[in-house]
């Protein structure tokens, strides 16, 4: 009935207003009851209204920003009434609008909220999730138990990889998983089909360590055949009238093989935690399948080829190499690459018969030519090597580069000139050789265990381009290649090999020892430490953005949601161990090897979690107990806030 107007506060975003109003509460005209008194019920039925606007000068007038509406009896007897308030709407918004006349949003949302605590809480849950590699049997380990109680196998594995990443031990416990797997499969041709914990723990490691390798390896290419929009539908069904098959099928042919070309030549980009993955993988399955030559590499090609590069082909707006869903013309054209990409990677004997579909058939014929299938095993080769060089036994060498360059004398001979001439260089896995000529004998082999390092050598050392450095315990090899790419290609490949060395360094001299001196830093002694951090040339792992303790709070989560499971489990074990017969259907979906040590983990487990729940319903609790409703954390009128109080009042003992 009353309105009264504060200052306008300019060029102010947290205005404070300090300003009083007087309001005095009269009778309506209309009251006829003959006491003066404001009776209690009138009170209750006034309110307080205070609207904040933004002052315009504009045609369009103020802007409203939100208003708050006190109840006069909640101030009642106290006189000085101080809280904060949560702006809200205006009563009825404008206009009112029927609610048929909008249409309707079907979403699924997934929300996850974790309340993180210092890091000295989660100590007795992390160290048991940290020695899952070394638990025997392996199901008996804290991780496996979390992948065997989740309902869905990715929901454990998501922060089980995060975790481990972190700490550096994915690789034994991937590898040690994989191994029990694969010594549960029966049939090579079915090996890490299921979806398993096992192939979801190695999708995710792919997706976060290989994210870096996907985008230099494919988004060049997937963003031409974006922009470019050639028809490559070979379906006769699907042909436009304006089209012509033999053209589309050219396109596609082509772009197959580009994209084919630079997945099989960029193993030297593999990143170390995959190519060591993808070697464990190729070992079990080698020792556990003898008679099959070829399940050495289906292994490691049902990842790379099926889980890796042929899914960021078909939606490359999944894995971060576009913005957006390509339109329906270039997703058909991914989706024909990418099944082709897929067949080459799987090395399937009759390839032709893979298809359903007879015109992917009649299109492969021009892909079934050896040259494809070599071209698939060096690359799988070259991505499951392990910087673990004790393995040289049961590997044949593979040759990853050669070719002619220029190289100075090592000075192995005390009194020989150190002139340069031109060698014949051959790189394998195992060392690095140079030969007079192509064919002929090596002069010089270097076991690739002595690369300590690969880096440029400066200009002004010889006054020569496009040199390099082949630094070894003894002395240190300088080469010069025929251009500038040469020596990149050299040095990355020469750098991904030797990256495992334990005994790599950290420093080196950029510039050659002549004259008694180092030109660099000028130091006389030819043994004198680097005088310049190694570049290190790849990345020996991707840095990764991970917080251990959120994951931890994560999985203690999961534990705590399904709680029933893991006590199920535990009846499982001793039902196990007193009965040998059949076993009750409830309890099969376990995989328990040895029920003692399984039921020792789910005791451990199962006490981790139930002291983490008391910690937080005490902090819960206390943070309860300190709220004041009206500062400014928690301002009067914030829904969630008040959905927030319901909740406590209701259940004391709430849990997360």
């Amino acid at each position: 009935s009353e309105a009264k107007k504060t200052k306008v506060k300019r060029k102010n975003n947290n205005p404070q207003f300090d300003e009083t109003f007087y309001f005095e509460v009269t009778r309506p005209l209309s009251y006829t009851k003959r006491q003066f008194d404001v009776e209690e019920e009138d009170v209750d039925k006034l309110a307080l209204r205070v609207d904040l606007w933004n002052a315009s000068n504009l045609k369009f007038g103020d802007e409203f920003l939100g208003g708050v509406r006190v109840p006069l009896r909640v101030l009642g007897q106290a006189g000085v009434h101080d809280a904060w308030y949560f702006l809200q709407p205006r009563e009825n918004g404008g206009k009112s609008v029927k609610v048929e006349d909008l249409g309707s949003l079907r979403l699924n949302v997934v929300y996850t909220e974790d309340h993180v605590f210092p890091s000295e809480h989660y100590t007795p849950l992390r160290d048991l999730l940290l020695q899952s590699a070394n638990v025997e049997p392996v199901s008996a380990s804290t991780a496996h138990v979390l992948g065997e109680v989740c309902r869905e196998k990715q929901e454990a594995a998501i922060p089980l990889v995060r975790l481990f990443l972190h700490y550096g031990k994915i690789v034994p416990f991937i590898s040690i998983i994989a191994h029990a797997e694969i010594n549960r499969t029966q049939d090579p041709n079915t090996i890490f089909r299921g979806n398993s914990l096992t192939s979801k723990c190695i999708d995710e490691t792919m997706k976060l360590a290989g994210m870096h390798y996907l985008q230099v390896t494919l988004k060049p290419i997937i963003d031409e055949i974006c922009t470019e929009h050639k028809s490559c539908e070979i379906d006769p069904v699907k042909l436009k009238e304006s089209e012509n098959l033999e053209t589309n099928r050219e396109n596609l042919r082509h772009y197959v093989d580009r994209i084919f070309s630079v997945i099989t030549s960029s193993g030297v980009r593999c990143p170390t935690v995959m190519c060591d993955i993808f070697f464990s993988l190729r070992e079990s399955a080698a020792t556990r399948f003898q008679v099959d030559p070829d399940v050495r590499y289906t292994a490691v090609s049902s990842f790379i080829f099926l889980r890796f590069f042929a899914p960021a082909i078909l939606s490359p707006n999944l894995f971060h190499l576009r913005p957006h869903h390509p339109d329906p013309v270039t997703s058909r054209t991914l989706t024909l690459i990418s099944k082709t990409i897929q067949t080459l990677g799987s090395l399937a004997k009759s390839k032709s018969a893979n298809f359903k579909e007879s015109y992917m058939a009649a299109f492969y014929k021009y892909f079934n030519d050896q040259k494809y299938a070599d071209a698939v095993k060096n690359f799988l080769d070259l991505i499951s090597t392990s910087g673990k060089w004790d393995q040289k036994s049961i590997e044949t060498p593979i040759m990853l580069k050669e070719g002619f360059m220029i190289k100075r004398a090592q000075g192995r001979n005390r009194f020989g000139m150190k002139n340069f001439k031109k060698r014949w260089f051959r790189l394998t896995n195992h060392e690095f050789t140079y030969h007079k000529t192509k064919g002929e004998g090596a002069l010089c082999s270097i076991p690739i265990e002595n690369i300590l390092a690969v880096e440029r050598l400066e200009e002004e050392s010889f006054k020569m381009k496009n040199m390099f450095q082949v630094i070894q315990p003894e002395r240190a090899l300088y080469i010069q290649a025929n251009n500038c790419v040469e020596a990149r290609d050299w040095i990355d490949i020469l750098t991904k090999v030797s990256q495992s060395n334990r005994k790599r360094l950290s420093t080196y001299h950029p510039s050659a020892y002549l004259n008694g001196h180092w030109l660099c830093c000028k130091l006389s002694a030819d043994t004198a430490p680097g005088c310049t951090p190694c570049t290190g040339g790849l990345p020996a792992n991707i840095q990764l953005d991970v917080d251990g303790d959120r994951e931890t709070e994560r999985i203690y989560s999961l534990f705590s949601t399904y709680m029933t499971k893991l006590i199920k489990m535990q009846e499982a074990c001793g039902s196990k161990s007193v009965y040998d017969g059949p076993e009750q259907e409830e309890y099969s979906t376990f995989v328990i090897d040895d029920p003692q040590e399984t039921y020792k983990s789910l005791k451990q487990i199962i006490s981790a979690v139930q002291t983490l729940e008391q910690q937080h319903t005490k902090y819960k609790r206390d943070k309860f107990k300190k709220t004041k409703i009206g500062s400014q954390e928690h301002p009067i009128g914030d829904k969630s806030f008040q959905c927030y109080i319901r909740q406590q009042s209701e259940n004391t003992t709430y849990s997360i």
